[in-house]
């Protein structure tokens, strides 16, 4: 309060709160119910679904030298009283910031405040004014400011931490006042965000079309067929989830001419930052249908929310899971029924594939051994035969048909010591046990 004489009467008036020189002001302006509301009611338009939150402040990195400035001296003066004081027994102004708001957020929105939640919002705060209170560092402890190209300045909060470890006390008092000076603004709330950590969807799907890539087929920027499975899938979950974004993976995949018949193939999609999380099992139930009516292309079952470690197990074996095919084959020499006979008596047959000319602009070369654990054939007439075959995963199939000019070795050509290519080949079974299969 400051004390005013006007016509020798004593008045009292209210003078402008100063800024706190450790703060910022942080704890003066941004504790009270008036800004949690105004978080509050940016949360609440954002439109998103949700239980709990987790809470989460960006400080300006000038605020941590400051801290260290107002350690420096208390410790100093309880070091006169012959007090010790270590770095553990401050409450870090962060920590002090939560205590004070967590519970008011609470009461605000009506639910917990949970560090593991799902849902963040976020505040960052900024003081233009003090930003040079870090640079002093720079010349202290030069190791510790490395540009990296995704942040706009080196004097990051990490960084000005690590710096202050390093430094000595006597460096820091001689660069840094202790206290720090008083500044003439308040610290300003600039950024209020809200986001949801991603969600996750499996099933497999059925593949029914030879016209039909398993994700957008896109070459020189120019798109060569107008779907694919992947945008069949995603596209019906993204705008049920209200997500920004998907990421679509699966456990191998498929030609555009090839079908995925028997179980499917197992799949998963990343929904990122999903605005609406909260599904039943009958909701899931629905969206699988809702996928299924929209193309007559690819069917989808056993569509389940899972988590992102349930993920790993589509991935678990890549290379020791098997895969059943079925592959119509041409010959160029007339051929009876004793001529493929003993191709069903091979047994985990080896063979060695060079990287096919057809993936060669996306695969490294290299030569790699695979394993056709049974092979089955069915004479249809003198040039075709029908072939099943059990073989290790990342078999390239086609090639072990037609040789690829040599470059798989042996193939059904040379084994049958003639020319012999694919005309058509089906997926007839991933041989992976996920997602768990439901009882539709």
């Amino acid at each position: 309060m400051t004390a005013i004489v006007k016509d020798e009467n004593m008045m009292l008036e209210k003078s402008y709160l100063n800024a706190c020189n450790i703060c910022l002001g942080i704890l003066q302006e941004f504790c009270e119910k008036k800004f949690i509301k105004k978080v509050c009611q940016k949360v609440e338009s954002a439109g998103y679904e949700f239980t709990n939150l987790v809470f989460s402040v960006s400080f300006p990195p000038q605020l941590s030298v400051r801290e260290h400035a107002a350690w420096l001296l208390v410790k100093q003066e309880m070091g006169k009283q012959g007090l010790s004081l270590g770095r553990d027994d401050i409450v870090q102004l962060k920590e002090a910031y939560k205590w004070i708001t967590h519970p008011l957020f609470s009461e605000e929105l009506g639910v917990p405040v949970d560090g593991k939640s799902l849902f963040e919002v976020s505040v960052i705060f900024a003081h233009p004014e003090t930003d040079e209170d870090c640079h002093f560092l720079s010349t202290s402890c030069p190791d510790c400011f490395k540009p990296a190209k995704n942040k706009q300045s080196v004097f990051t909060r990490m960084a000005v931490v690590k710096a202050l470890d390093k430094i000595k006390e006597e460096d820091f008092r001689k660069k840094f006042p202790c206290p720090p000076n008083s500044p003439k603004s308040f610290c300003s709330a600039v950024e209020i965000e809200c986001a949801h950590g991603a969600v996750f969807v499996a099933g497999r799907y059925n593949k029914y079309s030879r016209n039909l890539p398993q994700t957008p087929w896109i070459i020189d920027g120019e798109r060569k067929l107008e779907s694919s499975v992947e945008e069949l899938i995603s596209s019906q979950l993204l705008t049920v989830f209200k997500a920004e974004s998907f990421n679509f993976s699966s456990s191998g995949r498929e030609d555009v001419d090839v079908r995925t018949l028997g179980n499917g193939r197992p799949f998963a999609v990343e929904l990122v930052n999903p605005r609406r999380v909260q599904f039943t099992s009958r909701d899931i139930k629905e969206l699988q249908q809702k996928i299924n009516i929209s193309s007559d292309k690819i069917q989808v079952r056993d569509l389940q929310l899972v988590t992102r470690e349930a993920i790993g197990h589509m991935k678990e074996g890549e290379e020791v899971k098997t895969k059943t095919y079925s592959a119509l084959v041409w010959t160029d020499k007339a051929i009876q029924k004793k001529d493929i006979e003993f191709l069903d008596d091979l047994k985990d047959l080896q063979i060695n594939q060079k990287t096919p000319l057809r993936v060669l602009h996306r695969r490294p070369l290299a030569i790699r051994t695979r394993i056709i654990h049974t092979m089955e054939t069915h004479y249809i007439d003198e040039h075709h035969f029908r072939l099943h075959l059990k073989t290790q995963a990342g078999t390239y199939i086609k090639e072990f048909v037609h040789g690829d000019f040599g470059r798989t070795k042996p193939n059904i050509g040379s084994l049958m010591d003639g020319t012999a290519d694919i005309l058509e080949l089906d997926v007839e079974s991933v041989d992976v046990d996920w997602p768990p299969a439901l009882n539709d």
